[in-house]
């Protein structure tokens, strides 16, 4: 049952009965904790975009869809995007722990950018394999992409935490997730160009 319609049944009911609202809420809650507390594989797309969402936007759907179109508009026609790590798995790579275990606004969006042009916006020395997958672009190093770093800085003051940006080619976003076992989220379909 989507989120919306649990609002609008809650909507109805508090004109009707009080009682059945704090009930509706707390079925809210508990689909929200399940879907935050279950392995990703155990999810589908759409919860683990409801996690994405509870996690890296504090709920804030229009938040999220705000996030996705700054992106598309500020990277080359065509490029794809996915959010990857802990806002996907809500289990810290480093450490294990959950997302924003440190504190809310600490975990940061691992942003991965699939295509050509997109790789191409990083500086020749800023690849951990040459032409096919760069280093993060992140606070510590915002000079690896100094065309793509005002987005990056546009979008982590618009959702309050940190925001890192790689690229990658098809290929190694593949590699990571059947092989490494990293899974991400496309958030934004990579267009094939036309012929």
């Amino acid at each position: 049952m989507s989120r919306s319609f649990l609002f609008a049944e809650i909507f109805l009911i508090s004109k009707i009965e009080k009682p059945k609202l704090k009930i509706f809420e707390q079925q809210i809650m508990d689909a929200e904790d399940s879907i935050i507390e279950k392995d990703v594989s155990e999810l589908n797309d759409e919860e683990v975009l409801e996690r994405i969402i509870t996690l890296g936007f504090d709920g804030d759907r229009e938040l999220y869809e705000k996030f996705c179109e700054k992106l598309k508009a500020g990277l080359p026609p065509g490029t794809g995007v996915a959010l990857r790590g802990s806002v996907v798995t809500n289990e810290r790579y480093e450490d294990g722990r959950p997302f924003d275990a440190k504190g809310e606004g600490t975990s940061d969006l691992d942003v991965t950018l699939i295509g050509e042009e997109a790789r191409a916006l990083w500086t020749d020395d800023a690849y951990y394999i040459p032409a096919l997958h760069t280093k993060p672009l992140g606070d510590k190093d915002p000079d690896i992409a100094p065309a793509l770093n005002p987005l990056r800085v546009e979008l982590q003051e618009m959702v309050g935490r940190p925001v890192n940006i790689q690229a990658t080619a098809n290929f190694i976003m593949f590699v990571r997730d059947v092989i490494l076992g990293q899974p991400y989220h496309m958030i934004v379909e990579q267009e094939e160009p036309a012929a």
